[in-house]
């Protein structure tokens, strides 16, 4: 997920768990993509990964299966951590990799890890900033941060179109320069980096679509239902005229200089 704010029990708003449920991937990546990074960050196997904010445990499970690591997931969605552990279940890596439903906002591994990730949910620590100081205290020496994070394609010309990218504001999101000149400022080098596409993007958002329709269907009497009629009412058209036209996400290996 690109935003997510604050909730005060162990789960994320609901309209995530609905609009989301069909998703393995909650980031605007393909399998592709997530392949990708696994093999730019050359793992080797029995690497030690921890993902903060595991979704459906997708990255943890597929980079088992391809490259060997072991890693822990956690993740806030009592829903997608299930998700996650039948995955483990389906791609028979269950002995490697391990889900806990938990807020991750202070989750410090018992060992230090060799990839300590937080691919889309920075607001786990605060912002970027914060979520690398937390992902540090997990991560061994020399040791490689995995962060994902939007970044503006071009600067929104108002606040609404901020908004309308499901941003706070404008100075929610920099630029790609200005990000990676970001890290560097927090002493890291950036090592590897992969970027969404638009084809990502549209496979991220468009997929939500039939996910309420097919909800809508099922549950009509649902009190929630006036919501996800509402987002799936609105949703296609503000993603074409905002967040497609405004917004990137990206994928950074970071290591401390």
């Amino acid at each position: 997920m690109i935003n997510c704010p604050e909730v005060s029990v162990v789960d994320i708003p609901r309209i995530f768990n609905v609009t989301e449920s069909a998703h393995r991937i909650h980031n605007p990546f393909t399998p592709e993509k997530l392949a990708i990074v696994g093999a730019a960050l050359r793992l080797e196997p029995r690497t030690r990964v921890l993902d903060l904010g595991s979704g459906s445990g997708e990255m943890l499970c597929t980079w088992a299966r391809d490259y060997g690591i072991c890693g822990t997931g956690i993740d806030m969605s009592q829903l997608f951590t299930e998700q996650a552990k039948l995955r483990a279940d389906e791609l028979g890596v269950a002995d490697r990799v391990e889900f806990i439903h938990a807020d991750a906002a202070n989750y410090v591994a018992d060992e230090k890890v060799g990839v300590a990730a937080c691919v889309g949910a920075t607001w786990i620590g605060g912002g970027v900033g914060g979520t690398i100081e937390l992902l540090t205290k997990s991560l061994r020496a020399g040791g490689i941060v995995l962060i994902g994070e939007p970044y503006w394609l071009k600067l929104p010309p108002t606040e609404a179109v901020a908004k309308g990218c499901h941003a706070g504001s404008i100075s929610d999101f920099l630029l790609l320069a200005e990000l990676l000149a970001s890290f560097g400022n927090l002493g890291y080098d950036i090592v590897e980096m992969v970027l969404a596409d638009q084809d990502s993007w549209d496979r991220y958002e468009a997929a939500k679509w039939l996910t309420m329709r097919r909800w809508l269907e099922t549950n009509p009497d649902d009190d929630f239902a006036k919501d996800v009629r509402a987002e799936l009412t609105s949703a296609p058209e503000r993603y074409v005229t905002y967040t497609r036209e405004y917004l990137g996400w990206g994928v950074f290996a970071l290591i401390s200089r």
